[in-house]
């Protein structure tokens, strides 16, 4: 393709993703009109396609993109040596790749990403926290509440540790995915879900990754190094990007809102446990002695849990740690999330939130649409 050729390309692409991008933030109901009646088309098919191999072919492609942006740095390296020799060259293969660089954003907005600009679930389900006069009485009031969940999520804990038993993968994405269709009215519940380990394992750990949606292709992984006491909460979560829950706070609340109403004790104490690990460590910063005294109550098979949670992050630990959280965080910003990385633990509170509309009565199917 010629220089003039691939300006051109890139110019029109530019334009293109601009545009689409302008109408998404200006037109809820192009939001609403994909999300109910373009995506589940393009999830079902895509699972139909790819969920029935037994490799990721995210996997595949992701290993298959690398080496393509390896080969190309070789390539520019090469032509920056002898740069006077090479100007055409140089620029030809830069605009090459900011084409396809483009090209794989455009398929990423068109394939998934539009659900970014989806409302909150909280609003969704009328999530509203309450109004308060100034900063001191939030903080004031939020503490309180928080320890009040904490200690709720420390007593369910007890409740169901007794009756937790080890679940293989493959009976948790079943079980997950007859989860999804029972409790939600998601477009997606038909033939669009399913979970498969990722060939990454030993990487995603070192990048404290437990699993992630691939977008392209509509798979969802997770590494199979995770401990299977979190395997149907992060499996819940994973299903959440594959309806088009795009928000991680919001994927965590809905994986919680799934596990929790259910009548299996595995997924009830997998979801406790993991919104326990979100709800301790914010109450620990408000308030150390409480939620010291709080993890005293814990049941002995927490304990260990948690000790092994503890025990695997400090195996996997590394600068590799900090540059992907770095690097995600920033991504997660770039999508609207203001909160980057952090967005993981928002759930805490939206969660304490649901409790208080369950106590209520306002219990039913989980609306998604």
């Amino acid at each position: 393709m010629k220089l003039k050729t691939k300006l051109y390309v890139l110019v029109v692409q530019i334009v293109v993703i601009w545009g689409f991008s302008y109408a998404l933030s200006e037109s809820a109901g192009l939001v609403e009109m994909y999300g109910v009646h373009f995506y589940p088309l393009v999830q079902t098919v895509r699972q139909g396609v790819f969920g029935v191999l037994p490799i990721s072919v995210g996997d595949v492609m992701y290993f298959i993109g690398g080496v393509w942006v390896l080969v190309t740095a070789v390539k520019w390296g090469r032509y920056l040596y002898r740069w006077k020799e090479h100007t055409t060259k140089l620029a030809g293969s830069v605009l090459g790749a900011l084409n396809v660089w483009l090209l794989v954003y455009l398929m990423f907005l068109v394939g998934w990403g539009v659900h970014y600009s989806r409302p909150p679930l909280a609003k969704v389900w009328g999530l509203e926290p309450p109004h308060y006069n100034n900063a001191d009485e939030r903080q004031h009031a939020l503490k309180n509440a928080l320890q009040s969940y904490t200690r709720l999520l420390a007593g369910k804990l007890n409740e169901y540790a007794p009756l937790y038993t080890r679940m293989e993968m493959s009976e948790i994405n079943d079980s997950a995915v007859t989860y999804y269709r029972r409790y939600t009215n998601s477009s997606v519940k038909g033939y669009g879900l399913g979970i498969k380990p990722s060939m990454y394992g030993g990487l995603m750990q070192r990048m404290a990754v437990d699993g992630y949606f691939n977008p392209f292709t509509g798979e969802g992984q997770v590494t199979r190094q995770l401990p299977e006491f979190m395997m149907p909460f992060t499996l819940c979560h994973e299903m959440a990007h594959q309806v088009g829950i795009a928000a991680e706070g919001d994927a965590n609340l809905l994986a919680y809102a799934i596990s929790t109403t259910t009548t299996n004790a595995t997924f009830r104490y997998s979801a406790y446990l993991n919104l326990w690990l979100y709800a301790s460590r914010r109450l620990y910063y408000m308030d150390s002695n409480a939620a010291k005294t709080l993890a005293a109550t814990l049941p002995e098979l927490t304990k260990a849990h948690i000790d092994t949670l503890e025990l695997l992050s400090k195996k996997y630990h590394g600068l590799l740690t900090s540059y992907s959280g770095t690097i995600y965080d920033n991504y997660l910003k770039a999508q609207n999330q203001q909160d980057g990385i952090r967005s993981y633990g928002n759930v805490t509170y939206e969660a304490m939130l649901l409790e208080e509309q369950r106590g209520k009565g306002n219990v039913g199917i989980i609306e998604l649409e």
